[in-house]
This record gives C-alpha cells, sequence and structure tokens, in this order.
C-alpha cells in the first residue's frame, strides 16, 4: 500500500485553541492538571497509524507533576467532586454530551488519524460516548443504601443502622488505545457521578480524543480540581498506580498488563476489563448466513482490536462445510485501506508491532498443522488481510498460540465439533472468560451452554459487542475482576459506610419479650 503523509492535527473548533499551539509546521498539545492547561517543555510523539507520521507532539507529565496533580486531587478535588450535588454532577454530564455533539467532527476526525478508525466506527464511538453521558441518571440510580432494624439480635435490640454508599475519593482511569474516547467517557462517568475525582492515564498511542474530552468537560462545569489528564508512557506509571491517595484503579487492557497492574496497585479496589479471544459457537440448526455475517463482522470490525472480538469459531459438523464457505464469502467482501476512504472496511492496525505478533502466530499455526484459509498477509507496516486458520484436529489446535493467547488482529481459528460437551471444553479451557456467541434455535442446547461456559456475557444469535454498557460488562478467570456498565460500575467506585444509632432506654421501643 502507498502511504500519503498525514498532516499534522488541529482541531477545527475555536474551543480547543488553548489546547495546542503550531510550531515550525508541528503541533503541541499541552495537558489538563487539576485545572490548568500545562505546557512541559518534555514532549512525546504521537503518530497516526495510517502512515506513522507524526501527527502531534503531546506534554508528558513527569513524577513531580503527576505527584503535584495526586496532592489537589487528595486535598481538594475529591471534595469539590463530592460536593458537588449529585443533580448538579448530572447536568455537568449532560452538557459534556451536548457539547460533544456539537464537537463531533472533531472527535471523528481525532479518532480518524490517531485511532486509525473508519468514519463510521470513529462516529459510532462517539456517539456511544454521548449516550454513555446521558445515562448517568441511570447510574445515580444505583447509589443508594438501605435502612437496617436492629431487634433481630438480642445484642443490637433498641438501635438501628443506615447502610449508605460513599464516593472511594480518586478513581485511577486507565484508558486503552481501541476506545480511547469511550472507556474515558465511561470511566469518568460511573466515577464521577458517584462523587470521585479522577485521574486519566490516556493511552500513548492515542492521547488526542482524551485531551479534546478534558477540554470538553473543562467547558461543561467539571470541577477543574477533580480532574488530570497524566500523560505518562505505560512503563512509567507504576508510582501512579501504587499510590496510596488513589482508592480505585479502573483498568482495561491486556490480561498481561492487567496482572502487572493488580501486583502493582496494592490495597485498592479494582475493576479490570482484560483480554477476551472471544468464541463464537455455531450449532447444527442456525441460520447459515446470518451466523456467517455476524462472525465475520466479529473477526475484522475494528482490525479484531477489540476486546469482544471473535477468535474461536466452532462449527456444528453438520453444517460445517456451508458455514466455512459462507464465513469466507463474507471475509472476502472485506477491504482493507486508509480508514478516511468511504470504501474502506478496516484500516490499519495501531503500530507495525501488532501486525508482526500475528502474523508470528499466524505462522506458527501453520506449523502446528493449520491451513490458512483466508488473508494472512501483510498489507503494509500496519494494515493485514483479515485471516482465518483451518484445524480439523483438536489436538493439534490446543498447541497453537492463537488458541492461548489473543492476538489484537484481525484473526481467528475455525473448527468443527459433534457436541455442545465438546465445544464446552474448547471453551473453557482456555484462560480467558470475556463473553461467548452462540448461534442456533435448539434451545435445550442454548440453554445447556448458557449454564456451563465460564464467561461473562453469552451472545444468543449475535456477535459478541459490549456497545455503550446498557447490559454489564467484563469476564471471568484472566478476563477481568468486576463489571462496567451503566449502574453496575458504581459498585466499585464507591464504598459501603454503616451508621449504627443507639436509642437504648430512651423508650422509642417497647418490646414485648
Amino acid at each position: 500500500m502507498e502511504a500519503v503523509e498525514t498532516d499534522s492535527f488541529k482541531p477545527g473548533s475555536k474551543l480547543f485553541e488553548e489546547l495546542y499551539s503550531v510550531r515550525n509546521g508541528s503541533t503541541y498539545f499541552k495537558t489538563f492538571i487539576t485545572g490548568e492547561w500545562v505546557d512541559t517543555g518534555s514532549y512525546m510523539d504521537v503518530k497516526t497509524p495510517i502512515d506513522l507520521s507524526v501527527i502531534a507532539r503531546v506534554s508528558k507529565t513527569g513524577w513531580e507533576l503527576a505527584d503535584k496533580a495526586m496532592a489537589t486531587l487528595h486535598a481538594r478535588g475529591r471534595w469539590s467532586a463530592r460536593d458537588l450535588p449529585g443533580w448538579r454532577r448530572v447536568e455537568v454530564l449532560e452538557k459534556a454530551a451536548e457539547m460533544l455533539e456539537e464537537l463531533k467532527e472533531d472527535f471523528v476526525n481525532a479518532l480518524m488519524i490517531n485511532s486509525g478508525k473508519t468514519r463510521s466506527q470513529a462516529q459510532g464511538e462517539v456517539l456511544a460516548s454521548i449516550d454513555r453521558l446521558r445515562a448517568a441518571h441511570l447510574d445515580a440510580r444505583k447509589i443508594f443504601g438501605e435502612y437496617m432494624p436492629g431487634d433481630w439480635d438480642q445484642t443490637t435490640i433498641e438501635t438501628e443502622a443506615v447502610v449508605r454508599r460513599e464516593p472511594v475519593g480518586i478513581v485511577l482511569a486507565i484508558i486503552p488505545f481501541n476506545y480511547p474516547l469511550f472507556d474515558t467517557v465511561s470511566k469518568i462517568t460511573y466515577s464521577f457521578i458517584a462523587g470521585n475525582a479522577v485521574a486519566v492515564k490516556p493511552p500513548s498511542a492515542d492521547p488526542l480524543p482524551v485531551l479534546l474530552l478534558a477540554r470538553v468537560l473543562e467547558a461543561s462545569g467539571f470541577p477543574s480540581d477533580a480532574l488530570a489528564v497524566l500523560t505518562v508512557p505505560g512503563s512509567e506509571s507504576d508510582r501512579i498506580i501504587r499510590d496510596d491517595r488513589v482508592g480505585v484503579v479502573s483498568f482495561t487492557g491486556s490480561s498481561e498488563t492487567g496482572k502487572k497492574v493488580v501486583q502493582k496497585a496494592g490495597i485498592k479496589q479494582l475493576v479490570m476489563e482484560l483480554g477476551g479471544g472471544d468464541p463464537a459457537i455455531v450449532l447444527g440448526d442456525a441460520d447459515v448466513d446470518f451466523s456467517a455475517e455476524r462472525v465475520a463482522m466479529g473477526i475484522y470490525s475494528y482490525s479484531g482490536q477489540r476486546c469482544d472480538a471473535i477468535k474461536l469459531v466452532l462449527v456444528k459438523n453438520e453444517v460445517y462445510g456451508p458455514f466455512k464457505k459462507a464465513l469466507l464469502r463474507e471475509l472476502s467482501k472485506v477491504r482493507v485501506g486508509d480508514p478516511r476512504d468511504p470504501s474502506t472496511t478496516i484500516g490499519p492496525l495501531i503500530e507495525p508491532g501488532a501486525v508482526d505478533e500475528a502474523l508470528k502466530a499466524v505462522e506458527d499455526a501453520v506449523e502446528k498443522g493449520g491451513v490458512v484459509l483466508h488473508g494472512g498477509r501483510r498489507l503494509g507496516p500496519t494494515y493485514m488481510e483479515p485471516t482465518l486458520v483451518e484445524f480439523r484436529d483438536h489436538g493439534l489446535l490446543r498447541q497453537s498460540i492463537l488458541y492461548w493467547k489473543e492476538v489484537f488482529a484481525p484473526v481467528a481459528l475455525i473448527t468443527g465439533f459433534n457436541s455442545v460437551d465438546e465445544a464446552v471444553s474448547l471453551v473453557n479451557e482456555r484462560r480467558y472468560g470475556l463473553d461467548a456467541a452462540v448461534f442456533g434455535q435448539n434451545m435445550d442446547e442454548i440453554r445447556k451452554l448458557v449454564r456451563f461456559l465460564e464467561v461473562g456475557a453469552v451472545y444468543v444469535n449475535d456477535m459478541p459487542r459490549h456497545g455503550v454498557g446498557y447490559y454489564p460488562y467484563g469476564g471471568r478467570k484472566d478476563s477481568g475482576i468486576g463489571r462496567e456498565g451503566v449502574g453496575y460500575s458504581i459498585e466499585y467506585t464507591t464504598s459501603y459506610k454503616t451508621i449504627i444509632y443507639n436509642y437504648r432506654g430512651k423508650g422509642v421501643w417497647k418490646y414485648t419479650l
């Protein structure tokens, strides 16, 4: 593929003028630190995956500045967020949704150029972000406690208690590259609506949508001392993760990195959405054409760089031939190219190393006995064809890297099975347990799969897709801790407090003993 160098990224709206300066043709972005846009004088190059040209330079947050930000969040910001009435928090997020809608084109361009998304994918992420902000009132309904009478135990007679939820204080939100805008919006929404301050660690690969969002939040009335965007490389974020002033770490990323975060975090509340490598199970009575279309999309959507992407396709042997043919037909329709081109189906992977890893895994699969049915070729430094590798022998399948490890690329394995029990085994022995897709009509088989699959969600007759988070999502085993989604994440950004009132001898109650 021929690369045409991309110009430096500059947002069009006047609202963002404070964020950056242009020097010698390059765009230098500041970062937001508890109410101030700071140019640190030290910068990280931000490249576009489209052609690997540098599109911006972002101010780098060193530990001294990060420590100052954490001190402000802890001393003032967490109280600014908590003391803002709940209805005002909802209003702030509603205003942010309105502004995001007005400035949609800047965010779409940022996601296309910085993240490599097609226009339709970028628009989808912006719309999901708007919807998530507007769903904040649904989160608020989960901030409740309970009343407990004391007359159920002799030791608590003539007392009563209220159990309430309170904000933890500071939430550290660590954002993945694949949904930089939506995941930031989601984590800030469920953290702030509960009354917490938020420190955001944006992805180093595509931080620009996060910086634009910070400006929108600032202009929407978000308490300025309750938000900081800490632009540090992942390799230098250990001190922030370990910081005792952080009460919650909300992390989305790979299982490998997630384990390191858990080890470093110490005693904190955690919500972790980790690797998926989702399976799709196609039963004997499935609609072959429909199932193939949904499975194919689950493989190639955003170049397979989704936690809920399909990586393992299990097909009942009685429909294996027709399904395989239909799936290959769907994959052949995919056009790989510049995401700004309207005819492009999927754009680049985030960096060349991602293609390297995917092709090595495909090569390993072939060495173990797999057959490449479609794709398998590199089309440029960051581009590759959607790839399907077939194994008919489950013993050989189990030896491949692609079976055991989530590879963040448009690559999937396909194999047949005879019984539902066989499919359950192939899914459950892997270390992932995020989602599964099941296609078919036999409710007895579907119900059995629903019961025995060790995953966080089962999508019946659809590809896995977390979307706006209206339904909770999160995994089991190496796929995570806790749940994200509207209303469900409140549990992880709040803490219970029990208040016991003693009325002994006050004549409030007159019990018959």
